[in-house]
């Protein structure tokens, strides 16, 4: 099945694996109010269906994404306070929608990312990255700040790299955006399709709602320790979890020496 709008398509090419592929080759697949609008749709639909696995985040031509639309940006610049304000909040949702989408979520990248579509990078879960892609949070160069993406950038690479990259505005390699965290596998781009088909089928081998559960669970410990409470729920979660139907499935499997009934 393929939705296709006018900046947005959503297909199914394999059961269960949903891509959602950004379709403004024209502008370099720039964002602006419409695509805002179908991408916060489209992750927050498939965020409530049980029968999907995971989500590929992909584009078309020779860059991934350019970030925002200037032309949008620029009319934003124009609109009163209360408009802009509104404008902003709904750059904000769509990029939550992403980032805490109930689905494990893998961005394709064959192409050069900037801005925004850094902050598309920093909402996945999983980057894969062509070699030659190049990566900018480009914002200072148009006399703003990458206010949105911000704490998804900060998530990705911390704090002082993230300062970097928003002050400084440079092009940075795929290598370097592999060392520092903000994608996770660079591959040559004939090989982008195989490296993603290798992570779906990865997460399809796992319970689909332990995928959620884990998901969910790395959100609310977030990166250091906090003391007893974190202690209590880590035992709360896990003893939780371990009593569900897909536990004692995924437990049985493994001793009958027998695929997981998720994977079939």
């Amino acid at each position: 099945m393929t939705t296709n709008t006018s900046t947005v398509i959503v297909s199914e090419p394999d059961a269960g694996i949903v891509t959602v592929r950004l379709n403004r080759e024209a502008v370099f697949n720039a964002f602006d109010e419409r695509m805002i609008e179908e991408l916060t749709t489209a992750f927050e639909h498939i965020s409530t269906r049980n029968d999907v696995r995971a989500v590929v985040l992909e584009s078309g031509g020779p860059v991934f994404c350019a970030g925002a639309d200037l032309q949008w940006m620029r009319r934003a610049s124009e609109n009163d306070q209360t408009a802009n304000l509104q404008d902003a909040q709904r750059f904000a949702r769509m990029m939550q929608a992403i980032r805490f989408c109930g689905k494990p979520t893998v961005a394709r990248v064959q192409g050069h990312a900037f801005g925004g579509g850094v902050g598309l990078c920093a909402a996945c879960d999983i980057v894969v990255a062509s070699s030659g892609a190049r990566f900018s949070v480009s914002e200072a160069r148009f006399g703003i700040l990458p206010a949105v993406i911000g704490p998804y950038l900060v998530e990705a690479v911390g704090q002082r790299q993230a300062r970097r990259l928003a002050l400084t505005a440079e092009q940075i390699s795929a290598a370097w955006a592999m060392e520092i965290g903000l994608i996770h596998q660079v591959v040559d781009v004939a090989a982008l399709d195989d490296a993603i088909g290798a992570v779906t089928q990865n997460l399809r081998k796992n319970g689909p709602r332990a995928l959620e559960e884990v998901k969910k669970f790395f959100d609310v410990i977030g990166e250091a320790p906090k003391g007893s409470e974190l202690y209590e729920y880590s035992a709360k979660t896990i003893s939780r979890v371990r009593g569900t139907d897909e536990a004692r499935e995924g437990f049985a499997a493994f001793f009958d020496k027998r695929p997981a009934s998720w994977t079939q």
